[in-house]
């Protein structure tokens, strides 16, 4: 298995049967008002094929920074932003991409309003489903929006689907909970390097994670390595969490 030097996890490839190994990586943007170039930097060392991200920008000229991040980061814009309410998805040109589609979530009175950014898309003959998420700080709020959540899951139709982001909630928590009774918690099935992701200065809770259906094979996942440790400061106020996957081929592909 060719390895890399980002935490140890295989390189992206479609492997001749049509299977694949994606890299994604889950990230809370912070709005981008921190150091954008070190954010940036941060995307590129981890060499994603998908990138699920929160707290995209969501106000004036928010599609323009979208673009620009996604520039700098050797990606493109797949959907998000402000129609999805901060989660926001970038992929490299390696996806083929089927379908996105932004979905806002019921917003309770005085609450920030949630939503998500979905897609299909595929690599090599696997077709993988998508979800960055970001729920509330609302406990009651974050258990009904895991919910929805996996709603989304089932009415993507997907035979694979990755649901990453920042849960607000540690493992063990009603959402948390709620999610892991369906979905794989990557952490978990293959731990590769530290779990915690939050406060980025000095991580002490694991709020952030990449979760995925049966089938999705983990390979590693946990905070990369690579990374310069400056720029992980600068960037934002959450560490990412990156994953390495491999989708098989659908029998007769």
């Amino acid at each position: 298995m060719a390895l890399d030097a980002i935490g140890a996890l295989p390189a992206s490839r479609t492997e001749p049967d049509g299977s694949a190994v994606v890299r994604i990586l889950s990230y809370n943007l912070r709005s981008m008002r921190d150091d954008e170039d070190a954010l940036a930097r941060v995307i590129r060392a981890c060499a994603p094929d998908v990138v699920l991200a929160q707290e995209a920008p969501r106000f004036f000229r928010w599609r323009k920074h979208a673009a620009r991040l996604a520039a700098r980061s050797e990606l493109v814009v797949l959907s998000g932003g402000a129609t999805a309410a901060g989660p926001l998805l970038l992929c490299s040109l390696r996806a083929t991409v089927e379908r996105t589609e932004d979905v806002l979530l019921p917003r309770t009175p005085g609450l920030h309003r949630r939503g998500l950014a979905t897609a299909v898309v595929r690599f090599g003959a696997a077709r993988l489903g998508l979800v960055s998420c970001h729920l509330s700080l609302s406990k009651e709020e974050r258990y009904v929006q895991a919910g929805l959540v996996l709603d989304r899951v089932a009415a993507l139709g997907t035979p694979y689907t990755v649901v990453a982001g920042d849960l607000n909630e540690d493992p063990g928590g009603p959402a948390f909970t709620r999610l892991t009774g369906t979905l794989r918690d990557g952490w978990e099935a293959r731990p590769l390097g530290a779990g915690n992701t939050f406060p980025g200065s000095a991580p002490r809770r694991r709020i952030d994670a990449v979760l995925a259906t049966e089938g999705v094979e983990f390979l590693g996942c946990g905070v990369p390595d690579g990374p310069d440790p400056a720029d992980l400061a600068a960037a934002t106020d959450h560490l990412p969490v990156l994953a390495a996957v491999r989708l098989r081929a659908p029998a007769g592909a």
